[in-house]
């Protein structure tokens, strides 16, 4: 696959470094990466203004704050026309629950990572609101038991 992205070693440096540790200032960052503090700025925010580091963002202990399930959901539509499946996207934008939405294929049409205060929440959450909305087929869902592996978004070599 081609890359979409105009990036060197040293970019790829600045993504891998602040994947692991979004919080360090540019000083850290430039004697990780073995250039100067101004024109590693310059190349963050080059990659800020692509795109390509879209934010930054805390990472929450979500048992922690009392939100102790966490769960997948399955969702199969009955129709999935354009319209339809941009409905559904949008629907999933004002449930709170609903922390991340991917449209996929196969046997279901989307895939909602759900995460709540106690099973009783989700479950109000699975058969009042995802199961009764409106062109909603299918619900299956999956309660997590521990998570395994948390990562970054993008693997680097080496």
């Amino acid at each position: 696959m081609p890359l979409k992205a105009d990036l060197d070693a040293i970019d790829w440096k600045i993504l891998r470094e602040l994947q692991n540790d979004g919080r360090m200032t540019n000083v850290e960052l430039s004697n990780r990466v073995g250039i100067s503090a101004p024109p590693c700025l310059r190349r963050v925010r080059r990659l800020e203004e692509a795109g390509i580091i879209r934010g930054y963002r805390a990472l929450l202990n979500a048992p922690a704050l009392g939100m102790d399930v966490v769960a997948f959901c399955l969702i199969g539509l009955h129709h999935q026309a354009d319209a339809e499946l941009k409905t559904f996207a949008e629907r999933t934008r004002g449930w709170p629950i609903v922390r991340d939405a991917w449209m996929v294929s196969g046997e279901s049409d989307f895939l909602l990572h759900c995460v709540a205060s106690d099973l009783g929440t989700f479950q109000t959450f699975v058969i009042e609101e995802l199961a009764s909305a409106p062109n909603v087929d299918t619900v299956r869902t999956a309660l997590t038991i521990r998570r395994v592996k948390d990562e970054g978004l993008i693997a680097f070599p080496g």
